[in-house]
């Protein structure tokens, strides 16, 4: 499906709420990961302890800014035993780098690094020479790695895991998957614009997610609707370049970095938003999305069960959304448009 846009189109996600005076709804937000978190859930419990239990469950295992997490220490080879979120988010990796053909690949860590956009951001205008770039893709490729047991072996010592990518979707499950088992049927659990979904936030309607047009700022206050869904029962991520960027002697780059070739994508996408009925695997195709042409992304999307997508296409002069072909009916994350 092909729409023409008037506005220069989007990618934050900003939730538009609608409680019912009818049931009590618990409102819990806080700052994780240098970005804010958002969760709204019916009922009285007090659940922020556990919420929080799950949020550093994540921080334990995924956070390359926290010197003792398990990724942290896989990736500085002080060890290489890694415990079931490691797991489950390496499995998942693999599989969707599989299914995008290599281009979502946690094992960028070394090229987004050198790139600038890593832990030791920089502001300078020089980017890497082709040299730097070949030596860092040696240590590339999670098709390489392997779970052995409760060990990783990495592709080679240089192998560096950034799971940025799909750690905020894994940890929107997380805490998803912890208010279910306390009985909570009604929630929206969003964190920084990774948002999973049930039920509903009133006794009548659906929790209804606006999607931003990608307006280039950085300033993340700034919000431009491009649209409105309806979600329930599922999960929904975006990905975009227009707020995390550097200018430099080459011209302007966005952070999603090619792991194939080793250089920031340069597609015309402008952002990408992935619906699918768990946040981590929405989280890493919307990714994938950046980093692949337009036509080759849906189609990866229509061979996946159960996921949909909505991508912002800038050709020359004309802006365009471009759609899989159930995008607003999903059977499982029941994903409807409203214009």
């Amino acid at each position: 499906m092909r729409r023409k846009l008037l506005l220069l189109p989007l990618i934050y996600i900003f939730i538009l709420i609608f409680a019912s005076c009818e049931q009590k709804y618990t409102t819990i937000s806080g700052i994780i990961w240098n970005t804010s978190y958002h969760i709204v859930y019916g009922g009285s419990q007090n659940l922020e302890d556990s919420i929080q239990h799950e949020l550093n469950r994540v921080n334990a295992g995924l956070s390359m800014f926290e010197p003792s997490s398990t990724v942290s220490l896989v990736n500085a080879g002080v060890s290489d035993s890694v415990g079931a979120d490691f797991i489950y988010v390496f499995n998942e990796s693999r599989r969707i780098a599989k299914a995008s053909g290599g281009r979502f690949d946690p094992t960028v860590g070394p090229l987004i690094d050198l790139w600038g956009f890593g832990r030791r951001k920089t502001d300078s205008a020089t980017i890497p020479d082709s040299a730097a770039i070949a030596e860092a893709l040696k240590a590339v490729g999670i098709d390489s790695c392997r779970i052995d047991g409760c060990r990783v072996i990495k592709k080679s010592p240089s192998t560096s895991f950034d799971f940025s990518a799909i750690a905020k979707g894994y940890g929107v499950d997380l805490v998803a998957e912890m208010l279910e088992r306390n009985g909570v049927s009604d929630y929206m659990v969003e964190i920084g614009g990774e948002v999973r979904a049930s039920g509903h936030p009133a006794t009548a309607g659906t929790w209804r997610i606006q999607i931003d047009a990608p307006v280039e700022s950085a300033d993340s206050v700034i919000h431009e609707r491009l649209d409105i869904i309806s979600l329930s029962g599922g999960a929904v991520a975006t990905s975009g370049n227009y707020r995390n960027y550097r200018d430099t002697s080459a011209g302007r780059i966005g952070h999603t970095i090619d792991p194939l070739t080793g250089r920031p994508a340069r597609r015309p996408t402008l952002s990408a938003t992935v619906t699918a009925p768990r946040c981590l695997t929405a989280d890493a195709l919307a990714t994938a999305c950046m980093a692949m042409e337009p036509e080759a992304a849906l189609a990866m999307i229509e061979r996946l069960d159960s996921c949909e997508a909505l991508l912002v296409v800038a050709r020359g002069d004309t802006t365009t959304t471009l759609t899989s072909s159930r995008f607003g009916g999903m059977h499982n994350a029941k994903c409807t448009m409203h214009n």
